[in-house]
């Protein structure tokens, strides 16, 4: 038997999709907060650095209790979400036919990798700091990039929807587009283009997996 360790911080993407699957797979991790602002970011410390050299979120630790409480640290969110399906195969997070796996794992990808990456909190730093983009036009880079990326995967996802991405249940697909769904809203996006991605967010929101991994109701949200 193992036990789990996720290492996060409230308003983390990859964190909020790690936490989605945990729910969703009915598995429980002790929650540790690393603070993505303070003291000019605890994720960049030598302490976390050891756990995960990129110094990004989230790390989750794997504690093998039948073998002398031996740790293993897995990194990258969709590979994190990939070993709990591996390990705890029930209820599936993707389709059984391999056409539909492989669709929905490039709708995961198009977020987690297009999209995510151009407005994460490390690029926003360094267009501010080392390019000197002032506000304004950095907002204008991350609703740029937001609102043309998931006007693709609107098309993506579009002749395949259900209540989720991919059908009925939601899946991989539905715990990577919702915390990217969270980004747009923050950033003021423009999600007119993509009714199908705003009817499948409001769909997932209400189940409790969902919900209850949202920012506001981590232990490390701002009261």
């Amino acid at each position: 038997m193992s036990t789990l360790a996720l290492y996060t911080y409230f308003r983390s993407s990859a964190a909020y999709r790690v936490r989605i699957a945990l729910n969703l797979k009915g598995l429980t991790a002790e929650q540790v907060p690393v603070h993505l602002l303070r003291d000019g970011g605890e994720q960049l410390k030598p302490g976390y650095l050891e756990l995960n050299p990129q110094g990004q979120l989230p790390t989750l630790a794997v504690i093998d209790d039948a073998v002398g409480g031996s740790r293993h640290l897995l990194t990258q969110s969709l590979a994190i979400v990939e070993y709990l399906e591996e390990v705890h195969p029930t209820p599936a997070l993707l389709p059984t036919d391999p056409i539909a796996r492989a669709q929905a794992r490039a709708v995961a990808l198009a977020i987690a990798c297009d999209i995510h990456p151009l407005n994460n909190l490390r690029v926003q730093k360094y267009l501010k700091g080392e390019m000197g983009v002032d506000e304004e036009r950095a907002g204008r880079w991350v609703r740029h990039w937001m609102e043309t990326g998931l006007a693709a995967v609107e098309a993506m996802v579009k002749p395949h929807a259900g209540r989720f991405c991919f059908g009925d249940t939601p899946g991989l697909a539905d715990l990577v587009l919702v915390p990217q769904m969270f980004n747009a809203r923050r950033f003021n996006a423009d999600l007119g283009a993509c009714p199908t991605l705003v009817a499948i967010d409001a769909a997932a929101s209400a189940l409790p997996a969902f919900a209850d991994a949202a920012p506001e109701r981590q232990a490390d949200a701002p009261a």
